[in-house]
């Protein structure tokens, strides 16, 4: 079953859009490539006849692939729209070579250089399979534009390095050998499914640290979420309301919509901010079980006050971040002479784990003061270590 909302497009907006795409002297379905060198339809010389008839022609074609029945436009109406588009400024005063785009009419150079930037991170570091096809395609729809700004649109001002550790890319684990068979197989599925409130049953095959469990998940998505190095999905279960992220390599390419009504996208809404207010409080992505969830909404959940006492040089690191939790506190000392600094948090209980893994990457230029039983937990474990550099350790 699929979702089905009700809802109208103006049927002159479709055949405005039709003739604007066709108007650009390319096939309009997926995966086509623009032809270079195209005739700008708006500019009308005594020999362009046929290049006209062309445009007409793939302008029907477009309709009739998109399922449009269009009345027979004239060329001459095809170009008063493109006229209409220049004078309101959301197509420039120049030829249009690869392609029609509305980019330089929604933002200024600036603002969509920006966006761009944006989007080659997500593609080329994050390794999002959808923002790389899209940013190919605007690559090749914005060539006219770059070159009249000399290579500058697409150069990488602004960059976001954060590399998945995982392959997210279908095409790419075809070509290398790699097929995985996870849940980025269907990533079309699932964020239309979160789109339109479909609920959906999928199958975790991996839980490499026991807490999760494997098997069937029957539940409501609500958002993909990259965090670190992996793209996560973030969900409800449809029999208990519990909200929780796990890892979308973690999850099987499986996926079947189930025949329950969907919900609103305010329900969707309702629910992501709730997930968004418990990752706000605690720290790291595990939101706990559901009955944590249930008292920390409210108001009935414990925090925790955790101390942790960071040396020199990671004392300066520390008063650096002035935005790592909304109930942080630092505090700056001495011990015996030595510089340091106390970073004091409140925290739900389900947090400590993660919060410990932050503290342990800082190794012996951390010390947890409280509460007790996690200061023993990390002395426990800084022994641990020191026994695995033993000369007489295997």
């Amino acid at each position: 079953m699929t979702c089905s909302h009700n809802g109208q497009h103006s049927a002159k907006l479709l055949h405005r859009t039709v003739r604007a795409r066709a108007a650009d002297g390319v096939d309009c379905h997926p995966g086509a490539p623009p032809r270079r060198g195209a005739p700008d339809p708006d500019d009308h010389t005594p020999g362009d006849h046929d290049a006209a008839a062309a445009i007409v022609q793939t302008m029907q074609q477009t309709a009739q692939w998109l399922g449009i029945i269009l009345p027979d436009y004239s060329v001459h109406t095809i170009r008063k729209d493109l006229k209409t588009l220049r004078r309101y400024g959301i197509l420039e005063q120049r030829m249009y070579r690869w392609g029609y785009y509305l980019g330089s009419g929604v933002f200024t150079s600036d603002e969509l250089r920006a966006a761009l930037q944006a989007l080659a991170s997500q593609a080329q570091h994050q390794g999002d399979p959808r923002i790389r096809k899209l940013y190919s395609t605007l690559e090749r729809r914005l060539r006219g534009l770059n070159l009249e700004l000399q290579g500058q649109l697409f150069y990488p001002v602004r960059t976001h390095l954060s590399r998945t550790i995982v392959y997210t890319d279908p095409d790419e684990m075809m070509a290398k050998g790699h097929y995985r068979r996870t849940l980025f197989h269907a990533l079309d599925v699932v964020e239309r499914a979160i789109a339109t409130g479909q609920s959906l049953e999928l199958m975790r095959h991996r839980d490499p640290y026991g807490s999760m469990g494997t098997g069937h998940l029957t539940v409501y998505p609500l958002q993909l979420i990259y965090a670190d190095t992996a793209w996560y999905l973030l969900y409800e279960h449809l029999h208990n309301q519990h909200l929780e992220i796990a890892r979308v390599d973690r999850l099987s390419e499986q996926v079947t919509a189930l025949d329950y009504e969907c919900r609103s996208l305010q329900a969707q809404t309702q629910r992501l901010e709730v997930a968004h207010q418990l990752l706000k409080q605690g720290w790291g992505l595990y939101l706990g079980t559901s009955e944590e969830q249930q008292q920390e909404r409210s108001g009935q959940g414990k925090l925790v006050s955790v101390k942790v006492r960071f040396f020199h040089p990671v004392a300066e690191f520390i008063l650096e971040g002035e935005r790592r939790h909304p109930s942080q506190r630092l505090r700056r000392g001495h011990t015996q002479g030595d510089p340091h600094v106390d970073f004091s948090v409140q925290l739900p209980p389900r947090s400590l784990r993660e919060f410990s893994h932050w503290v342990n990457r800082f190794m012996h230029l951390a010390q947890i003061l409280t509460p007790k039983e996690l200061a023993a937990q990390h002395r426990q474990n800084a022994l641990a270590l020191a026994q695995r550099y033993a000369p007489d350790s295997p």
